[in-house]
């Protein structure tokens, strides 16, 4: 009997405790919830708790669309896109005209590189809002994702004729300007040195015009080198066609004056292809004919992520007696647009460095390790500077080991 009054008064102070707290769950309205999961998410961070908030204000209110929208846009932040998405289209269901909801629908299509229909999200909202500042600014952005730079510009033009001090808008015109610039001049010096391989460093001296064309860019290079004690020049071909939007590729011919200092030809070819996930694929091959040919295939992954571009390369370089292999990888920092900081490490030698591929003549099946970095800023919008340092820990003889140092300079005017 004891014991059926303990359990019988335990289960009545367990059930009052339950009661206790959902009544006081119960005592916030949803838009003392509202403004609790707003402060979770922005001043802690907090994305799991701004979410259970939410759900509780929505439980209290469900037709609370400002809530539904937030709760999408905090999907979106946690990189929960079907969740953040069935949130937009269910505001969008019953509201259609609602503005807030087209436009984090847009910035959530727009930031998972769905460019195109994010464009259809904008437009959408457009047959309502006819005049928004808002969605006309973010189809102008979509226009210039999927490469429609008049249509984009126009769109710029128009919103700064009724709104002249919309600094966004402005700064992307610019920044169009900047990119859709059709021609590039750039100079470029190498500088080889060496430890114990070779008493005289190398120069390298680069000339290039580089030309946008519908198709993609075609770049006429002239390079001038001092090695081995003797001058010689080489001259390329580069081109990046486009083939679809999900694949382009990647051409290189080159001819030289015979002499020991460049290849006396050489070719290459890639084919790149934009994957899922902001990932990125590479196969190809490159050419080099010194006294005889040489064959070397390539394979890259890359994967580019919040501002961060990593990427992972290998070079195969078969002979008659055995198969070389080097690989590489590299990271870059995206400060500012197309500007960065890199660095990189691998083993062996790049066939697409000029400074030091006239080496796989003879070196391609020895060892080496490489460090590197670099970097590339662009000043007054035309502009471009790039500095690299490599240092190579190399076997160039069997059993024997030098270091080699490689300064790089380059200057690029955009017009």
């Amino acid at each position: 009997m004891l014991l059926k009054k303990t359990l019988f008064l335990f289960s009545i102070c367990f059930l009052g405790l339950i009661s206790s707290e959902n009544s006081n769950a119960q005592s916030f309205s949803s838009d003392e919830l509202f403004q609790q999961a707003r402060s979770a998410a922005f001043e802690t961070k907090d994305y799991s708790k701004a979410i259970q908030l939410s759900k509780e204000a929505l439980s209290i209110s469900p037709d609370y669309s400002d809530i539904r929208i937030f709760a999408g846009r905090v999907y979106t932040w946690w990189d929960k896109v079907d969740s953040a998405e069935s949130c937009f289209l269910e505001v969008l269901k019953d509201h259609p005209d609602y503005e807030d909801a087209s436009s984090a629908y847009f910035d959530l299509q727009y930031w998972n590189d769905h460019p195109e229909k994010a464009l259809l999200v904008s437009e959408k909202g457009l047959e309502f809002h006819r005049e928004s500042k808002t969605l006309l600014f973010k189809k102008a952005k979509a226009l210039i994702a999927l490469k429609r730079f008049k249509e984009g510009n126009n769109i710029l033009n128009e919103l700064l004729k009724t709104d002249p001090k919309n600094a966004a808008a402005r700064s992307l015109l610019e920044n169009v300007k900047e990119e859709n610039a059709k021609n590039k001049i750039g100079i470029s010096y190498d500088f080889v040195n060496f430890d114990k391989q070779f008493s005289d460093p190398w120069h390298v001296v680069s000339f290039d015009y580089t030309r946008n064309t519908k198709i993609g860019s075609v770049t006429g290079r002239l390079n001038y080198a001092n090695r081995f004690k003797t001058n010689g020049g080489q001259v390329e071909i580069d081109a990046y066609p486009r083939i679809s939007k999900t694949f382009y590729s990647y051409v290189n011919a080159g001819i030289s004056d015979g002499s020991v200092v460049f290849p006396k030809y050489r070719s290459g070819f890639s084919l790149y292809a934009n994957l899922t996930k902001s990932f990125e694929g590479e196969v190809g091959f490159r050419y080099l004919y010194f006294n005889d040919a040489t064959w070397i295939y390539t394979g890259s992954v890359g994967k580019y992520f919040k501002n961060y571009w990593f990427n992972l390369r290998t070079y195969i370089t078969p002979s008659n007696l055995s198969i070389s292999n080097s690989y590489s990888f590299t990271t870059r920092y995206y400060f500012k647009g197309t500007d960065y900081f890199g660095i990189g490490l691998g083993t062996g030698i790049s066939p697409d460095e000029r400074g030091n591929n006239v080496q796989l003549a003879n070196l391609y099946q020895l060892k080496s390790y490489r460090l590197s970095a670099d970097y590339r800023n662009t000043f007054k919008r035309y502009n471009i500077v790039l500095f690299s340092f490599s240092w190579l820990q190399q076997e160039y003889l069997p059993k024997v080991e030098g270091n080699q140092y490689l300064f790089s300079i380059g200057y690029q005017r955009k017009f």
